[in-house]
């Protein structure tokens, strides 16, 4: 058996443990990752370590850290509070806000990522508060990411084009741009109808305004359901988690008034919000890290009001840290081991051109759904080239077929979007959180290459 078949029945293994048997997947994966790597890649401790994400370990501590300190000090409600008087109280439309918000700010330049990580907590919060699905939110702001990510000036965008030109391939940037915006806006309205948005436009505006408590959730006078959300405490993939009520943490009961949320604005706040703003310009405008950027706005309020602060570090989503850099650690194996190029130029070397077109779109998305989604794109094209080159398969609709299929998959929670996401969803029950994200990424991985193949590629060949 070939050492690149082996690794891959590995990673299944450690699939069937983690599922069956409520095991931290991220610490299967490190298990896994110095058994393979040093039994079978013959790669010593610093060549495993190479594929540990350090920089995205720092930036879920960073952002889940920072997060963790502007709920504490009521930031957070203050912006959900925000939220709801910007839209006149119609809930419904607040995830189309926060899909707006992610593709605008990656269509202006924002690594999809540091744009997730801008927008989900507060998203993620506002979900929360108001009864609305986390799954559909969280899936709302990453779909949004991928929306605007191949816009001509995004770094999506500018790298696919890049390596199309340099491939010497026909190319088209506003193409490129429009079919992940479309496929995107698609999939996130299917979301919407699926996960609860009927619900929401049902349930009518809340109240804005207003001094007293007779407000309620509901147009026709309906509460967002009752009860309040217990911390989830197992890990991802680990421990049973503590009892929540499902399917979300709901905090408009009948009878509340929204206006009577914290909507005062103290130095704590105000400094928290220009820390906010301060991480969005740092990361968009001068190209800084998220994750440095995020832990040392962090320190600064911590030092300023440590009361505010002295449980944010033990908030930190610990268990998904080390479920994310577990699993990607093993991933950073496969590709030392060239399993990942392995399966590529197996597929490659298929005499159909279409059948060739539709498994590297599925192997993009699987792929993809562990490891980085440019680095798949990287790879993916340059192998496509051969066939493109025989003329049967059209350049413009594979390459974007490909770009699709390997960023769509982003919600899966083994992505950095999708552990964002994850991360930055407060009183959830983070295993049944995790489990339905991975559902839905399963979903998408299933669905989606082949409906860009045949969208994009088939009537093109």
């Amino acid at each position: 058996m070939s050492p690149e078949l082996v690794s891959i029945l590995v990673l299944v293994v450690v699939f069937v443990i983690a599922t069956t048997r409520s095991v931290n997947m991220g610490a299967l994966a490190f298990a896994a990752t110095f058994g393979v790597g040093t039994l079978v890649a013959d790669l010593d401790a610093d060549g495993i370590f190479a594929g540990f994400p350090g920089d995205l370990f720092v930036v879920l501590v960073g952002v889940t850290y920072l997060f963790a300190i502007a709920r504490a000090n009521g930031t957070t409600d203050w912006l959900v509070h925000a939220a709801v008087r910007l839209v006149r109280g119609r809930v419904a439309l607040i995830p189309w806000v926060m899909f707006a918000l992610t593709g605008a700010l990656t269509a202006i330049g924002a690594v999809s990522p540091a744009a997730v990580a801008i927008v989900a907590p507060v998203a993620l919060s506002f979900a929360t508060r108001y009864g609305i699905s986390p799954l559909l939110m969280g899936t709302m702001v990453v779909h949004g990411a991928q929306a605007g990510g191949f816009s001509p000036i995004s770094i999506y965008g500018s790298i696919v084009n890049g390596i199309v030109e340099r491939e010497k391939l026909p190319g088209s940037e506003i193409g490129l741009f429009l079919a992940s915006l479309v496929a995107n806006l698609v999939i996130a309205g299917v979301v919407f109808v699926l996960f609860g948005g009927r619900k929401l436009w049902a349930r009518g505006a809340v109240e804005t305004t207003g001094g007293g408590g007779g407000g309620t959730a509901g147009g026709a006078g309906g509460t967002a359901g009752e009860g309040s959300a217990g911390r989830g405490e197992g890990s991802a993939g680990g421990a049973a988690p503590a009892a929540v009520p499902a399917p979300a943490a709901v905090a408009v009961r009948a009878g509340e008034d929204i206006a009577a949320a914290p909507s005062r604005l103290t130095p704590a706040r105000i400094t928290t919000l220009v820390a906010l703003v301060a991480l969005v310009v740092a990361v968009l405008g001068f190209d800084l890290d998220a994750g440095l950027t995020a832990v040392t706005l962090a320190v600064l309020l911590s030092t300023a009001w440590p009361e505010d602060s002295r449980r944010a570090v033990t908030e930190i989503a610990w268990s998904t840290v080390l479920l994310i850099c577990g699993v990607l650690t093993y991933v950073g194996v496969l590709q030392e081991m060239g399993t990942i190029t392995w399966a590529g130029e197996g597929v490659g070397s298929i005499g159909v051109p279409l059948l060739a077109a539709v498994l590297l779109c599925y192997i993009g998305a699987l792929v993809s759904a562990f490891a980085s989604s440019v680095g798949i794109m990287g790879a993916l094209i340059p192998l496509a080239v051969p066939f493109l080159a025989q003329g049967e398969i059209g350049a413009v609709g594979m390459v974007a077929a490909l770009a699709v299929s390997a960023t769509v998959v982003d919600v899966s929670p083994f992505s950095t979007n999708g552990a964002l996401v994850l991360a930055a969803a407060p009183d959830v029950d983070r295993d049944r959180f995790f489990r339905q994200l991975m559902l839905y990424g399963g979903v998408v991985v299933a669905v989606v290459p082949a409906m860009v193949w045949l969208v994009l590629v088939v009537p093109n060949s």
